[in-house]
């Protein structure tokens, strides 16, 4: 009896040591890569692929070197049911721990996407197709919504003069709703309470200020004009004078081909600023940051006029004489 109780002991210190072992083999294993070269790989995690599906696709695409043991080690830790789906950069220097806490956590892989200041809708959609991330027609479609554009906190029909010019990073599966989402939330932190504020006591609506940025953000690619634009516009609004702006007028066509002529200023649009007194019927483009703030806080000048010098300046004047005369010189040269 007692000879059968000190084998028992031996098995079981035997079966402890064996499992410590094990254990620390495994450890081992969690935290050593499977090789030492930088080569990333993307790999695809469907949403709903069984663990042991994507322990495979890792060991074939010589990431792990065990299968077996990564499943272990995923069990052990509580991950094998906290996978997220989508596309991960993964390499084969990092340890199988690293690999599993990646895609615990959905680190995936990013894409890049930047939208340049004063683009329109339909060019922003141009820029996500070139990008992968949707179709055109999807976009314009999500991002001329009305009902998601008050979701977001607009009031107007469309998300058009809210797509914040930015430099973005979206995952691969990205939908056009979340672009637009991630466009609009930075829109308002840029436009914060005390811009909006300030333009309260302009006596301007947040999309009023946007709509005149957005034709500041047009008529100037010159940081130091923009002020001096900004003024020019506020001027002729008290004094109730058309705006008279020429990208107001081309946004209102269909088919623009590049081409401005007289008789485009006499379309009858609700963006036709020599035809309709005040502003128009909302933004041309997507101002940034710099327009939002020039919009906000015009220069103090009493220019009514601007004419450009075809170096991408221009010629301010505060009455019509010297506004023709400016014409002559800069654009009939005379």
């Amino acid at each position: 009896m007692k000879k059968m109780l000190i084998f028992s002991a031996v098995l079981i210190f035997i079966s402890l040591c064996g499992l410590a072992v094990f254990i620390l083999h495994l450890r081992h294993y969690a935290e050593q890569p499977a090789g030492l070269e930088p080569n990333n790989v993307v790999v695809d995690i469907p949403a709903g692929q069984p663990f042991k599906k994507t322990s495979q696709t890792l060991f074939q695409r010589n990431l792990i070197d065990s299968p077996f043991k990564f499943n272990l080690v995923a069990r052990l830790k509580g991950y094998d049911k906290r996978l997220k789906a989508g596309e991960y950069s993964l390499c084969a220097c990092m340890s199988p721990l690293q690999i599993l806490e990646k895609l615990v956590k959905g680190e995936v892989k990013l894409y890049k996407l930047t939208v340049p200041e004063g683009l329109n809708i339909h060019q922003i959609a141009e820029l996500i197709v070139e990008a992968g991330f949707s179709n055109k027609s999807n976009f314009i479609e999500t991002a001329t919504n009305a009902d998601l554009a008050r979701k977001y906190g607009i009031d107007a029909d469309t998300f058009e003069g809210y797509l914040f010019p930015e430099t973005y990073y979206f995952p691969k599966n990205s939908t056009a709703e979340s672009i637009i989402a991630s466009m609009a939330k930075h829109f308002w932190l840029v436009f914060g309470p005390a811009w909006q504020e300030r333009s309260t006591q302009l006596g301007f609506s947040t999309h009023q200020i946007v709509t005149l940025a957005s034709i500041i953000e047009k008529e100037t690619s010159t940081p130091a004009e923009r002020p001096l634009i900004s003024s020019v516009f506020h001027n002729r609004l008290k004094m109730k004078m058309r705006l008279e702006s020429d990208p107001t007028v081309i946004y209102g066509l269909k088919d623009f081909d590049g081409n401005l002529k007289r008789a485009h200023l006499e379309a009858a649009t609700p963006y036709n600023t020599y035809k309709t007194a005040g502003l128009p019927a909302g933004p041309i483009a997507n101002p940034g940051k710099a327009s939002l703030e020039a919009a906000l806080y015009p220069a103090d000048t009493k220019f009514i006029y601007f004419v450009s010098k075809k170096n991408k300046t221009h010629q301010f004047s505060t009455n019509l004489k010297d506004h023709n005369l400016a014409v002559q010189q800069y654009q009939l040269q005379r």
